[in-house]
């Protein structure tokens, strides 16, 4: 399949970030064919990461969240509220949970992810988890009324549900299974810089402790540890993590593995097909592994190379991998967290602006003398200076990923 002229129609399954992000680079990249774009949520795409900052606290509303430019005529066919439950990789047929069948010339896939629910508490109310707005405004009515939050998962969302909430006057207490909250993305020594601003704002941190079960009949009251320890608690907010949405594509012919599988440049094993965002499990040039990106950076700007290889690639719209170095941040008691590159263990890490325990400061991850990734706490200016400097690691492996084709 080559060159725009071949398509005829093409539908999006996804209708958040990644979903708009795609839906914008095929007509900027040419296309002026028929677009369907589908998704689950029934609202119009809108940006996910104040939901556990400015909107939770209600220092914004719904409205301000909105992605789409009024004056963008994008012309698509927005089916929202709508769930996609099976893909036909002969026909490209996407059949729709109410029975309706959308058939298209090709397929963009951005179904995102959903939150990880904690077992054993369905129904329990006063339990949440932060994914959808519907799911921030549930949780902003019932921190309203509660005095006493629980937050089960000390990452980024977790903390920043906890920064909200201590905003908000609840005393807070976060429980972490590791001993190290964000020792993965950040290592051990910056985790624990992580782990400080918590205590900074009296938020109770517990870590290396399980949860053995929620208490309550009707309304959660308490939180058992595994150590027997009890957490009275009025609201409880887990955050565990995400999982992608692509039960749906069992059957398809798609390499599923945590994710959809795809190659640099977002191609799939089924022609015609590709895949992007929080679904997508794909080769990093930079990390130089397979992996499932969750941040909006990654959402926002991998869908155009989705697309143009999509499209089928030209000469002015190369079909090309999607390489930059990782990026993400997260702002926590008034603290912007940002952090650039791929860190390993035994990556050495040196301060070369300001304190940790000023909680403004820069810090460089050095491997073999080479600099492979930078954090920093309010140096904006700074960072991004530095993130500029990272490059893909030489040698890295060709573009496509045995089993995914074009």
């Amino acid at each position: 399949m080559t060159g725009t002229g071949a398509l005829r129609s093409i539908a999006v399954v996804g209708a958040s970030l990644a979903g708009l992000a795609a839906v914008r680079a095929l007509r900027g990249q040419g296309y002026d064919g028929e677009i369907v774009a589908i998704g689950a949520e029934r609202h119009e795409p809108y940006d996910r990461p104040p939901l556990s900052k400015d909107f939770l606290t209600g220092r914004c509303a719904a409205a301000d969240l909105a992605l789409g430019d009024p004056d963008e005529d994008l012309a698509v066919d927005w089916r929202l509220g709508a769930t996609a439950v099976r893909l036909d990789a002969h026909d490209r047929g996407i059949t729709l949970a109410d029975g309706t069948e959308i058939r298209a010339d090709a397929v963009v896939l951005a179904t995102g992810a959903r939150a990880r629910q904690l077992p054993g508490t369905g129904g329990l109310a006063g339990v949440h988890t932060l994914r959808t707005l519907d799911d921030a405004v549930a949780l902003r009515a019932d921190l309203a009324a509660a005095e006493r939050l629980v937050v089960i998962g000390a990452g980024f969302i977790g903390a920043e549900v906890a920064s909200s909430a201590r905003s908000l006057g609840l005393d807070v207490t976060v429980v972490e299974a590791l001993p190290v909250p964000l020792a993965g993305p950040l290592g051990v020594e910056m985790g624990t810089v992580c782990a400080g601003l918590h205590a900074d704002h009296g938020v109770r941190l517990l870590t290396g402790t399980g949860v053995a079960r929620l208490l309550g009949s009707e309304r959660v009251t308490a939180v058992e540890l595994a150590d027997g320890t009890l957490l009275p608690a009025d609201v409880v907010v887990v955050g565990v993590g995400a999982q992608p949405n692509v039960e749906w594509l069992a059957g398809s012919g798609l390499e599923l593995a945590g994710g959809v599988v795809t190659d640099a440049a977002g191609a799939t094993k089924l022609p015609g097909v590709v895949a992007t965002g929080d679904c997508a499990v794909s080769f990093s040039p930079y990390t130089r592994r397979v992996t499932r990106t969750e941040h909006w950076t990654h959402a926002h700007e991998q869908p155009a190379a989705a697309v143009a290889t999509l499209l089928g690639g030209t000469v002015d719209n190369p079909r090309r991998e999607y390489a930059p170095a990782p990026y993400f941040w997260s702002d926590q008691y008034g603290v912007r967290i940002q952090f650039a590159g791929h860190r390993t263990d035994g990556d050495a890490v040196r301060i070369i602006e300001g304190h940790p325990d000023d909680r403004s400061f820069l810090a460089l991850y050095e491997r073999d003398g080479q600099f492979v990734a930078a954090l920093a706490m309010n140096q904006p200016k700074l960072f991004t200076r530095w993130r500029r400097q990272l490059r893909v690691p030489a040698a890295a492996p060709a573009l496509m990923t045995p089993g995914v084709s074009a």
